[in-house]
Parts: C-alpha cells; structure tokens; sequence
C-alpha cells in the first residue's frame, strides 16, 4: 500500500507541475487587463499545490504507520513491546489528523473548481439581448 500511495502522490506532484508550467500567466500579452478568470484559476493552482504537499505529508505518515506497526511485532514482550505501541498509537494520531487536513484540502479544491467552471460558464454564455 505504501508504494501505492507514493506512486500517487509522484504521479499527482507530475501533473501539478505540469498544469503550473502550462497554464496561462494572469494578463494578456496585448493589453495587460486580467483574463475573466484568473484569479479563480490562481485559487485552483494554489489548493492543487497544497493538496499535493498535504498528500506527501500523509504518504510519509502512513508508512511511519506501517513502520511502527512491524516494529510492534517485532518487539519482545514486555517494555519493548509497550513502548513500540505507544509509538504506533502516536504515529496513528499524527497521520489522522493529516487525513483530516487532507479531507479539507480536497474539499477547498473541490469549492475552487466550482468557482473556476461558473466563472467560465459565465463567460462563454451568450450575452442576452434585452
């Protein structure tokens, strides 16, 4: 699961990085006046790169999990074994706290992708004659 989860967060870090370089600077070349929506597209790009550098975040949290957890069962019994489960219960903690986080980010991005696709409903619908 651990390479899973690093191979997506590559794979997500790729594409971020990708879409950054690729995407269209704030003002026109001719004029200088702000495209329609570019400051939504800038909040898009800014909580795509934090999701990304909370996804990070939670892969190195999980494989602290995973780590701890062999660590448990490797352990001799007795206060070997306590302390190597206090340590997983302390990595669980922190990596579900980062999951929360993560959760949130997801949904900012969620909020901001909406914003984007209304602003650009908007300016491509037809004006109405009146």
């Amino acid at each position: 699961m651990s390479l899973s989860i690093r191979i997506a967060g590559l794979t997500t870090t790729a594409v971020l990085a990708l879409g950054g370089a690729l995407a269209a600077p704030g003002a026109t070349a001719a004029g200088g006046a702000p495209e329609p929506c570019s400051r939504q597209q800038a909040h898009v790009t800014k909580a795509e790169d934090a999701l990304a550098r909370v996804t990070a975040v939670f892969a190195r949290q999980q494989a602290k999990v995973e780590q701890a957890q062999d660590d448990v069962a490797a352990a001799e019994p007795g206060e070997e074994k306590a302390q190597a489960r206090r340590d997983l219960a302390r990595a669980k903690e922190r990596r579900d706290g980062t999951r929360q986080t993560r959760r949130a980010q997801q949904q900012r991005l969620a909020k901001a992708q909406e914003r984007l696709a209304a602003c650009q409903a908007a300016q491509s619908a037809p004006p109405a004659e009146g």
